[in-house]
Parts: structure tokens; sequence; C-alpha cells
């Protein structure tokens, strides 16, 4: 810009001059002589170059002088109070940067003071949060919270490890630190299971009730076995605002499932034999009433020898199978009205059924049930009906049934046959059904109930039955307070922007979310070295989570250049045995789904990533922002756009430098910073900042 103008003014006073000089040569020419008119042409070029150096002074004094000064009160006043100017140049300019220096010496003093009364303000705050966080660490149940969309608010440590990938899990379709600030929690648990809760959380509280935690078993996509309980957030007492998640490994209990069923596979064959043994010599003495005493007398022995053994086996057993007699662990206690209406609101959202409850259950009625379960085998059920007999009404009843609980399904139809019926019990549920591997008549006998169909031929009315346990109503319990856990794991602005996910280019830079990342290499060629280290971290709701990394060594079988050494330190030997690019690759590009990615010099990094497309089929599609060019949209007047020189004038202590990850934190920190900065000069959007990069000279520099 300077340039320009630079070049405006000089090519308007040399247009100035040349008119003049033609206007004297018009009237003096022929006045002169030769010799006189060599002497002016001189003095024209003379003056044209003089005037050319007052210009450049004037421009490098004053007007370049200005805009420096100018930026650099913009740092002062929005990310850095102890940054100083510095302007060389005459005596005016001089007096402006001391006097914006002792105006900078005022402004950092007041900061300083507001920042000490609010420290001192926040000082009994400050000691409950730690106490809060105190009490979060030592819970033994992994805590999420979440917003209405799944996006998560809060998280403990036992909640990320339950959930999260290890790095000797990774493959192409898994993901490492899934869990993490804005993230959703359908990544890791499956989304049908805690929509049917939040179903069901739904009509309890729109009944008021009492009971506002609803539970259910599910598996996470590392493969973990969860029992979740999950309960609302409360908006004015009213809407559901989020929900709180709380998650037990129950892995273990699955496998004392499987040896219960090895205990019981060991007893029939163990039994087997004393019993065949047995009923032979019974046979032998039926068969010859009048067989000698002697022979009678082994056989009796036989028995009694084989009875006790039968005897001590099932006692073995039978011991070995008390400490896993929980057979029941995964059923919950449900109210039987909250089934009904479950049931209810999924034949009609669903599968545009008429339904009506001929009765409320009673208030005493409950469930001990997996209530996902017992709604998909209903939901199956209904479903073929209305496909193969075009049955649209149906009536749904619930009631005790001694010490069961009968579900009843009722409809008019004379079509529906008994055959055709039993073939739809002994179906495993379709991919309509939600993934739900088991038969309806496998549901029943996991609940310990049985099912059943009956026609009136007379009526045309039929009916199909469950039988579900029933059990005792548990006492009421209160809903949970929210509790923070430790400060860098919870963000609960996010509350407010939910429902703003819209189009990346028309967000606000405030509301998005970014991961920062750098890589190292085994040279300086991105096309032709490797890529030996990938360090990145999240940016949610404007805060650097620092510790929502991504921090991975790579194996690139290759050596390591000794100039690269030189530069980030790692060395061939310390790579050996390190996951390979085609693993960590896609792990990587699974941390940076659905955010921005933020760079210094992002062109070498993604180069990089370009260059193992065809490796490791990974393809980066995320829109990149550039801090280094981002620098010389703010500081267009600054010839040093390195991380050193941003972060100094800035105001951010530099730590970890040549490491991937310290080298991503840092980034972070610089584009942060940059935010207010890049608002001043009105880029708002991420459109906006593409643009307005594209525009600088560095855009130009290819890789």
């Amino acid at each position: 810009m300077e340039r320009q103008k630079f070049e405006m003014f000089f090519s308007l006073g040399s247009i100035f001059l040349f008119l003049l000089g033609m206007l004297v040569a018009f009237i003096a020419i022929p006045m002169l002589g030769k010799e006189q008119l060599i002497l002016v042409i001189a003095g024209a070029i003379l003056i044209l170059m003089v005037l050319s150096l007052f210009i450049s002074l004037f421009f490098q004094s004053y007007i370049v002088s200005a805009k420096r000064l100018a930026e650099d009160m913009r740092v002062i006043t929005t990310v850095n109070p102890a940054w100083r100017t510095d302007v060389d140049g005459p005596v005016e300019m001089r007096k402006l940067a001391g006097a914006i220096n002792a105006f900078a010496e005022r402004y950092q003093t007041v900061l300083e003071n507001q920042a000490a009364e609010i420290e001192r303000a926040h000082d009994e705050l400050e000691a409950e949060k730690k106490r809060l966080v105190a009490l979060m660490s030592e819970l033994t149940e992994g805590v999420l919270v979440c917003n209405v969309e799944g996006q998560i608010l809060l998280y403990n440590n036992l909640a990320k490890e339950l959930l999260s990938h290890t790095p000797e899990s990774w493959t192409s379709s898994s993901a490492a630190g899934l869990v993490g600030l804005g993230r959703s929690i359908f990544g890791v648990l499956d989304r049908s299971v805690i929509t049917h809760a939040l179903e069901e959380l739904t009509y309890r509280t729109e009944k008021h009730s009492a009971y506002v935690i609803s539970r259910f078993v599910t598996s996470a996509t590392n493969g973990q076995l969860l029992r979740v309980a999950i309960a609302p957030i409360l908006q004015n007492s009213q809407a559901i605002n989020g929900f709180v998640l709380t998650l037990e490994d129950t892995t273990q209990h699955s496998k004392s499932s499987s040896r219960r069923d090895i205990l019981l596979r060991a007893l029939t064959e163990g039994v087997r034999s004393p019993i065949a043994n047995i009923r032979a010599a019974i046979e032998t003495i039926e068969a010859y009433p009048n067989i000698r005493q002697e022979k009678l007398n082994q056989l009796y022995h036989v028995i009694s020898e084989e009875s006790l053994a039968l005897s001590a086996r099932l006692d073995e057993l039978t011991t070995e199978y008390a400490s896993d007699i929980r057979a029941k662990w995964q059923l919950e206690k449900i109210p039987g009205s909250d089934l009904l209406w479950a049931i209810q609101r999924r034949f009609e959202d669903k599968l545009k059924v008429s339904t009506r409850s001929i009765a409320a259950p009673e208030p005493s009625l409950w469930l001990q049930v997996d209530g996902y379960l017992v709604v998909q085998a209903a939901t199956f059920l209904v479903r073929r009906l209305k496909k193969s007999f075009d049955v649209d009404a149906v009536q749904i009843n619930l009631k005790q049934a001694g010490r069961l609980a009968a579900f009843d399904i009722i409809w008019e139809s004379s079509r529906v046959d008994a055959d055709t019926m039993w073939s739809w019990q002994n179906q495993i549920l379709d991919s309509n059904s939600d993934g739900v591997s088991l038969t309806i008549r496998e549901i029943a006998e996991y609940h310990g109930g049985e099912v059943w169909y009956q026609r009136d031929v007379d009526t045309g009315v039929a009916y199909f039955r469950m039988l579900l346990p029933t059990t005792d109503p548990p006492p009421a319990r209160r809903m949970p307070v929210v509790q923070s856990s430790r400060p860098e794991y919870y963000d609960f602005d996010l509350f407010r922007r939910a429902g703003k996910i819209g189009s990346l280019q028309s967000q606000k830079l405030s509301e998005l979310t970014y991961t920062v990342f750098d890589t190292e290499t085994t040279g300086l060629d991105p096309v032709a070295d490797e890529i030996i280290s990938i360090g990145a971290a999240r940016i949610v709701n404007g805060r650097l989570l620092r510790q929502e990394i991504f921090d991975q060594l790579v194996d690139p079988r290759r050596a390591v250049s000794p100039m690269a050494t030189n530069i980030h330190g790692i060395s061939t030997d310390m790579l050996a045995g390190h996951p390979t690019i085609e693993q960590v690759l896609p792990a990587f590009h699974h941390f940076v789904e659905d955010t921005v990615l933020v760079g210094h010099n992002a062109a070498f990094d993604m180069r990089l990533f370009q260059q193992k497309e065809s490796r490791t089929d990974i393809r980066f599609t995320n829109p990149v922002l550039d801090t280094l060019l981002l620098s010389a949209v703010v500081h267009p007047s600054q010839s040093d756009h390195s991380l050193e020189a941003i972060a100094e004038r800035l105001g951010i202590d530099i730590v970890g430098r040549h490491t991937a990850l310290g080298d991503a934190l840092l980034t972070g920190d610089i584009f942060l910073k940059m935010l207010p900065l890049l608002a001043e000069r009105g880029i708002i959007t991420l459109a906006d900042a593409l643009q307005a990069s594209k525009e600088t000279f560095y855009a130009r520099l290819k890789y």
C-alpha cells in the first residue's frame, strides 16, 4: 500500500514538472542556445532526482512511521499492553512515539490494578472450584455433560479413559481422543440408545415425575461395554437443555456372564456320565429281579458312588456359579407407564400407526427390563403388521399378571395366521430396528418371560402378548446437581451455542472450533521428506485446550538427516517401534474432523499431507488458516513474520519451540491473540479471513 502511494505521488510530481518544463521550453527554447538548452535539461533531471529523494524520505519518515505507530497502538490496546513502540525518524514522530509509550505505561498500570482487584474478588470462588475439581477427580464413575445437540461440555479423566482409543488400537476406522469439549457424544456412544433415553426423560419431565434418571447398557466405539445413567438438565424447570451421563465399565460383568455359560456347559458335561451309570444300574436291577445279592450290592455301590460324585460336582459348580449369579445386572427398573408411553410414541412417530392405550398402568407397576430391547421388539412386530396386512391402528395394554406383567398389542385382522406370527417371533430384528441382533422370542426369554399369539375367529380381533418381569418401585431420587470437573475439562458456554452450527464460511471466527497443528520431518523438502512427528491441540469457544492434544512420533522407515535432527532434536533411533504414517494419519484425520485447521506456514504441512494421499487414502478437506499470512494482514508494515517475532509482538512466552506439539501450542496462542486484531480490521467471518490471507504477498509462495 505504501509503495503504491509513493508511486502515485512520484508520478504526479513528475507529470507536474514535465508539464512545467514543457511550458518553460515552449517559451524559452527560441531564446536559448544549444549549450543553454543542455543545462536546462540537466537541471530538470536533477530536480526530478531531488524530488524523488524528498518524496521517499517523506514517506519513510512520516507515512510509514505513522502506520507502524498505529499498528503498535493496536497491539498495546488490544492484546499486549507491555509492548512499546520504537520509531526512528523526525523529532515530531519520536515525540509521538514517546507520548504513545507514556500512555501505554498508564494503560498497563490501570489494567494491572484491575486484574489484581478481580483476582482478589475471585479468591473465594477459586477455592470452591478447587474443591469441586478434587471431588470430580475422586469419582469412581466417568462423567460427561452434553447440550441438547450432544456436544460435550464437561468430562473427567475417567470418562476419557473409558471412551478413548489407545495408539495400539488405531485403525483407519478408529479415532484418537474423540472425547473433548465441543465434540459429539454420538461419536463414541450409540445415538439411537441415547435418543431413546432422552425421549423417555422428556415424557417423565412432562409428567413432573420424581424418577428422572434412565439407565441402559451399551458398547462404546472402542469396544468397552458400559453401564450408562442419563439425567436431564432442565431450562426453566421445563425444557431439557442438556443431559448428564455417568459411565461404569461393565466389561468384567460381561466376562462373568460368559464364565457362567462355561460353568453351565461344564455342569452339563460333568453330570452326563454319572447319570448314565446310575440309570444303567437301575435298569439292570429292574430287568433282573432275581439277581444275585453280591451283584445287587455292586450295583447299589455304583449308584451310591455316582450319586455322591454327582452331588459333589453340583456343589462345586454351584459355589462357582453363586458369585456370578447376578444374571439381571443389565436390566433396569422403569415405571410401566414410561414403557407404554415410549412404545406408543414409537408407533405413532416412526410407523405412523394410530395407537390407543386401553388403560393406564397402575402407578405401582414397575418393570425390570431393558426398555430399549422391548421397544425395538414391539416396533418390529407392528412394522411387519403394517407392511404385510395394512394394519394402521392398534391398541396396547400393560397390566399385572401374577409375578409378571403382560404387555399386549391388539389389532383387528382375520388374515394373520399363527404360522406367520410364529415366523416373525423367531426372526432376527431387521436393520430398521437399529441393529438389534435378537429375535422377539429371545428378547422375552432374556427377560425371563415368554410370548404368544391368539386370535378370535368370530370377531377377527388378534393380540400378541409378551410377559415381562416386575419389581418394587425404587425410592424417589432428586435430580443430581451438575458439578464441574477440572477447569480445562468444561465449557458451559457451549450451552448457548446449541443450534448455531451452519456453514463454516459464514460463521464468525470467534465461534468456530479449530485444530492448531504442526509437523516435524526427516528434512526440509515437503515433497521428498517424511513426517516423523505430528502435534496438535484444539481451540473451542476461544480457549486453547492444552489437555486435548494429539502428540505422536511416526516411524518414517528411513533415516533422519543430521540437519533436521539439529533443529527438532529427533534422531532416527528415537523413532523405531512407533506407528507408521499409514496408522497415524487416519487417527489424526479423525482428531481434526469438523474443525478449521490453523498452522504457521501451513502450506508446508498441507503439502506433506497431500503427498501421503495415495498411501493412506486420507484427504484433508478442512479450511486452513495460516498465522504467517494473518500476521501480514494485521501487521502489513512489519517485515518479520516468524513465530518468534510474532510472539514477541503479541507478548507471548516462547516455550517448546521446534517440537511439533510445542509449535502447535505457540501457534494457538498467537492465533487467539490475532482474533481481536482481525476484528478491528473488519475481518469477522472465516470467509473474510481466507480472502484477506489470499491478498497478502506471502500467499504467493508455493511448495
